[in-house]
């Protein structure tokens, strides 16, 4: 496996926009929580964040989905290339529904769980005047996800059906990824003015 410097780099290279970076770290945080609240051995906790950081890579320059040449067919070429593991190239080409990869691993899904939602987050942390994670509850996450015009690029429909795959009621995941965004709020942009 790679370290995490490695794919950073990685990310680095391919990544310019500076809130798709921080999406990235926001998946990070949310793919490293559950892999430890899940009780994984610290190399998995590692891999699962790692795949959560480069789940979109190559979004950027590669943004024609659906399309072999677009994302994340093109990342999952390039990551085969570098000898990142299947399991990891599965999960993030499952997180793409257009791609009718399986999620048949528990990190596949919690990746798919994790991405929009993540989002949804970050975009209400942002609306609000203190613009601050640690007074974010699940709740007010759910009323936003009520209003269609409100980060209107953030998928609902995968939103409920991640928390679905996973097993985990909506307002639970929802609260779970907020504690896991908590963790990194400064780096994330998110713990106030």
């Amino acid at each position: 496996m790679k370290t995490r410097d490695e794919a950073m780099a990685l990310l680095a290279e391919y990544t310019q926009s500076a809130s798709l970076l921080k999406h990235a770290l926001a998946v990070e945080c949310a793919m490293r929580w559950y892999a430890q609240h899940f009780q994984l051995p610290a190399e998995e906790v590692e891999k699962w964040g790692i795949t959560g950081l480069l789940h979109d890579f190559d979004y950027e320059k590669y943004p024609e989905p659906v399309s072999p040449n677009g994302h994340p067919y093109k990342g999952n070429e390039i990551l085969a290339e570098l000898g990142y593991p299947e399991d990891v190239r599965r999960a993030i080409m499952g997180h793409a529904l257009y791609t009718n990869t399986p999620r048949d691993t528990q990190m596949a899904k919690t990746l798919f769980a994790v991405d929009e939602l993540s989002g949804l987050v970050t975009a209400s942390v942002l609306v609000r005047p203190d613009k601050n994670i640690h007074n974010l509850e699940a709740k007010s996450v759910l009323k936003k996800m009520k209003d269609k015009a409100f980060a209107r690029g953030c998928s609902r429909e995968d939103i409920r059906l991640g928390a679905e795959e996973m097993g985990i009621e909506l307002e639970t995941q929802v609260a779970n990824v907020i504690k896991a965004m908590q963790g990194q709020a400064a780096e994330l942009g998110l713990a106030g003015v």
